[in-house]
């Protein structure tokens, strides 16, 4: 093989291998309603910035817990004095010199005792030398604060708030999961009753005809019929439409790729949508965002405590242990002494006023925390309104769904007795053509009350918190 030959399938592999790394894989997934929750509480981006929350929660609660650790610190550093600074000090020197020359009875050139001059005035020096260095270790404990305990005691509570309040996102993905689904679900008998019409009505076009031909038909007969079977086909393309959005929007909804196969494997009927779900009491604290403002409040209690504590002495005890050099030219690495420097200290730092700070912020927490009793008050109105609005569109929905699923079945009796008195020319095209168009509008009565019930048994379900 040619040197040529052999560049050519080489590059033609180079270039298969890097279209099929190009190529995104499509996965197909055949979920029931709980699977697709989990998915949806996997991927759904709200849920992961909500759960991000909790690890961000854990981070803050480690630097709360580091508060209460020791502390350790190295350093290391070096100075160099160009100019070294120059003191002015009272002239210690001269009045000692005296002192001795007084003692000893020395006489000055004129054979006089010598005697304290009236004033030495001051001298200047230069105190220090050209580099410094230093090297050293520090080690700081609090032993006590307020705020740091009530801190510590808090952090439970705060990982169980961010939880709830992830929770509580999950709630209103899961909710709004269940309701795409089903009604997804139910369009596929939207799409069942259609192909039943256009099979219908291509059966009645077919017998239409052969009564044309024998001369009992118009050709206009057939003609309605033919424009009948559009509209249903135009209808059903809408559905399918329809459906392929709702697919699309349960996706997002999921944060499941677009280009994704769904497919939905659950089932729910007309007997299911009837089962009574009303009967059985609720209770406040099953509701997630009940439990979020319940940890919300704990959290304020503790806001009032740390406050309050504020106005305890914090207490921390200190360690040092240093070596420290001082040459005039930088050779700290050779030889030459290092001064060892050590200390131990307990500061105790007592507040006694602040300008009535703490006594604001006392105040601000339990304005805090009287507005979250007033939001829990307020959740248990809402929720007792919103179970009982729900209990009553949901008992209507069932009613209505009833009523519609008897009204569909009587009218395909209707129709089907005016198609055998149309076929035994007793009957008119207009009497099946009347028939035909109450069928069609009772179906999609139905369907519509199926979709109305699903989205009432869901929010009937996700106000008493059992969803």
């Amino acid at each position: 093989m040619s040197i040529f030959k052999k560049q050519v399938i080489w590059l033609c592999m180079v270039l298969l291998a890097s279209t099929a790394g190009a190529q995104k894989t499509v996965a197909k997934h055949e979920l029931s309603i709980e699977q697709a929750v989990v998915y949806a509480n996997k991927n759904n981006v709200q849920v992961k910035i909500a759960l991000l929350a909790i690890q961000t929660q854990m981070q803050t609660n480690r630097e709360i817990t580091a508060a209460a650790l020791p502390s350790l610190t190295g350093s290391i550093g070096t100075q160099h004095f160009p100019n070294i600074a120059v003191q002015t000090l009272p002239n210690f020197i001269s009045p000692a010199t005296y002192q001795v020359l007084v003692d000893e009875g020395v006489k000055d050139g004129s054979g006089n005792p010598i005697k304290f001059p009236g004033n030495f005035d001051f001298i200047q020096a230069q105190f220090g030398t050209k580099w410094n260095a230093s090297a050293g270790i520090s080690l700081q404990q609090l032993l006590f604060d307020g705020q740091v305990f009530v801190g510590l005691q808090a952090r439970k509570a705060a990982i169980e708030f961010q939880t709830t309040g992830s929770k509580v996102t999950e709630t209103i993905i899961k909710s709004n999961v269940y309701k795409v689904y089903y009604q997804l679900v139910v369009s596929k008998t939207q799409i069942d009753l259609l192909d039943a019409n256009i099979t219908r009505l291509k059966k009645l076009e077919h017998d239409v005809k052969a009564l044309y031909k024998n001369g009992f038909a118009e050709r206009i007969d057939i003609d309605k019929i033919a424009v009948q079977l559009t509209n249903l086909n135009t209808e059903k393309l809408k559905a399918l439409n329809s459906i392929q959005m709702g697919y699309l929007g349960l996706k997002t909804l999921m944060g499941m790729p677009a280009a994704d196969t769904l497919v939905l494997t659950d089932s729910l009927n007309y007997q299911q949508l009837k089962e009574d779900i009303t009967s059985t009491a609720y209770n406040y604290n099953d509701r997630q965002d009940f439990q979020y403002l319940g940890l919300a409040k704990k959290l304020n209690e503790y806001n009032v405590k740390r406050y309050q504590l504020s106005a305890l002495p914090t207490v921390a005890l200190g360690a040092q242990y240093s070596k420290i050099a001082q040459r005039n030219q930088f050779n700290f690495f050779n030889k030459g002494d290092w001064f060892t420097s050590s200390s131990i200290g307990l500061n105790i730092a007592v507040p006694i006023f602040d300008g009535f700070a703490r006594d604001a912020r006392i105040k601000k927490a339990r304005i805090d925390l009287q507005q979250t009793d007033y939001q829990i008050d307020n959740l248990k109105l809402n929720i007792d309104i919103a179970v009982e609005q729900s209990k009553l569109k949901y008992q209507s929905a069932i009613a209505t769904m009833d009523f519609q699923k008897t009204n569909m079945d009587l009218a395909e009796r209707v129709y089907t007795q005016t198609k055998k008195k149309f076929e035994a020319g007793t009957g008119s095209n207009t009497e099946i053509n009347a028939a035909d168009l109450d069928l069609k509008t009772a179906q999609t009565n139905y369907i519509s009350a199926l979709y109305d019930a699903i989205i009432a048994r869901v929010d009937f379900l996700t106000a008493t918190g059992k969803l």
